[in-house]
């Protein structure tokens, strides 16, 4: 009776296991645990007892301290970090990071490797920047919100591919790829954005250093190292230098990642030979029936280990490692610092308000992320394909083009981001975080009703 019941727990453990792979490998996880940070930010941030003690908490100072007796000593860095402060300078690093990771994939061996290839993702994407920036600054324009035209140029990739993902028997695979390598340029363009408007005054001598290096860390990669450690140092100098500089310190991600080489240590021919080696060592090896794998068997297995580790580009290595932990870790939490709006009254629902203190910042996100990206994407997809620059995805027609590009109006993380760059008046941070929410919601639930009218279900045979 106890092997039975022992044998349920296991079967129950497995099944647990199982489930739990499946889900983190399902594209849409990603999204459905950005949602529930979004929930919890928004009920601990309104809750009457839990609303001061989440502002207590993202309020809380973090540095490392180090004082001396008598006064000697006395050193902190970073000086002026809370833990919002370190979500964003800190921690979202790794997201940009991981970003660049991509763009940089892409860009050499991708869907942006090649004029023919890049042209159409590239011109969407900047159509769906532009557009939407436009549409914010007809209501802004002269406002104290104007700064804000930069929050409905982004789009969200873990939300867009996620709810994308749902209909995989209804969207043809080239709009898949399509709107993918839009995400990736709309990301690149987004770093350009903060990179040029949302910068503080530059301290040049630190950017210098910074800069100097970067040159160093380039001819790291030039002259073939391939250790990780050689990297990881020089990267946290050079955030640190542009968290002092009056650059977004986020941007050294990005940078740092167009630096991690993507050629592999060892060739195939010579990862086939030293293979082949070792597993002849291992299976020559003494070995008892009970004995495996014993000292000498392990010294193999860790050389074979290592050996295919190396095998991999290190760029390939680190976009393997990081994506799970930034889309289920580091972007909930980041989530969880910045989407908790403390709710006072009604007003700020009402995103098509217009008010002194806030202008139009509502109507422009709203109405840039619903109705600017989708029409962005699209007219310039259709200028491009009319004119011949680029060629239409294989198997869509204009009206799925136009739903999938209003997925693109799922701006969440990135419009966030900016958000909170472009204002310092905390009340016209909130209305436009709202909005933000609001504009993505209705271009998720507009997106995904587009692609359920105008596609048909495939059936399988």
């Amino acid at each position: 009776m106890r092997l039975f019941s022992m044998y349920r727990w296991v079967r129950r453990h497995y099944q647990f296991q199982l489930r739990g792979r499946r889900f983190l490998e399902a594209p849409w996880s990603g999204g459905l645990v950005l949602l529930i940070s979004v929930a919890v930010a928004m009920l601990l941030a309104n809750l009457p007892l839990t609303a001061d003690g989440y502002q207590r908490l993202l309020n809380i100072d973090i540095a490392l301290v180090v004082r001396g007796s008598g006064g000697m000593i006395d050193w902190m860095f970073p000086r002026g970090l809370t833990l919002q402060t370190f979500v964003n300078d800190g921690l979202m690093v790794v997201f940009f990071f991981l970003i660049g990771l991509e763009i940089k994939r892409e860009i050499v061996v991708g869907q942006l490797s090649s004029v023919k290839k890049a042209i159409l993702p590239v011109l969407a994407a900047l159509g769906g920047m532009v557009v939407p920036a436009l549409i914010y600054f007809s209501f802004n324009a002269g406002t104290v919100a104007a700064p804000g035209w930069g929050i409905p140029t982004a789009t969200d990739i873990a939300f867009a591919i996620g709810i994308l993902s749902i209909f995989s028997d209804r969207v043809p695979i080239s709009l898949k790829i399509f709107l993918t390598a839009l995400a990736v340029a709309d990301d690149l363009g987004a770093i350009l954005v903060i990179a040029l408007f949302y910068g503080e005054e530059v301290n040049l001598l630190l950017l210098a250093i910074a800069i100097l290096i970067l040159i160093g860390i380039y001819f790291l990669n030039k002259v073939g190292e391939t250790r990780i450690m050689f990297y990881l140092v020089p990267a946290f100098v050079v955030w640190a230098l542009f968290y002092y500089s009056g650059i977004h310190s986020t941007l050294s991600g990005v940078v740092i990642a167009m630096f991690i080489p993507m050629k592999p240590r060892y060739s195939k021919e010579y990862f086939a030979r030293k293979m082949t080696g070792l597993s002849d060592a291992l299976l020559k090896a003494e070995c008892r029936a009970d004995d495996f794998p014993n000292e000498e068997h392990r010294h193999y297995l860790r050389m074979m280990s290592s050996l295919a580790t190396d095998s991999v580009g290190m760029s390939y290595r680190l976009e393997h490692l990081l994506a799970p932990y930034v889309t289920f870790l580091i972007m909930p939490i980041f989530a969880f610092a910045n989407a908790g709006v403390s709710i006072d009254s009604l007003e700020y629902f009402r995103i098509f308000h217009v008010t002194p203190q806030a202008g139009a910042v509502g109507m422009g996100v709203f109405f840039g992320l619903l109705v600017g990206k989708p029409l962005g994407i699209f007219l310039a997809s259709w200028l491009a394909v009319k004119t011949k620059l680029a060629e239409m995805p294989e198997g869509a027609g204009w009206r799925m083009l136009f739903a999938v590009a209003c997925l693109g109006g799922i701006g969440f993380t990135m419009s966030i981001f900016v958000d909170t760059l472009a204002f310092a008046d905390a009340e016209i941070v909130s209305r436009g975080k709202i909005a933000i929410l609001m504009g993505s919601f209705a271009s998720a639930v507009l997106g995904t009703v587009l692609i359920f009218l105008f596609s048909k279900k495939k059936t399988r045979i």
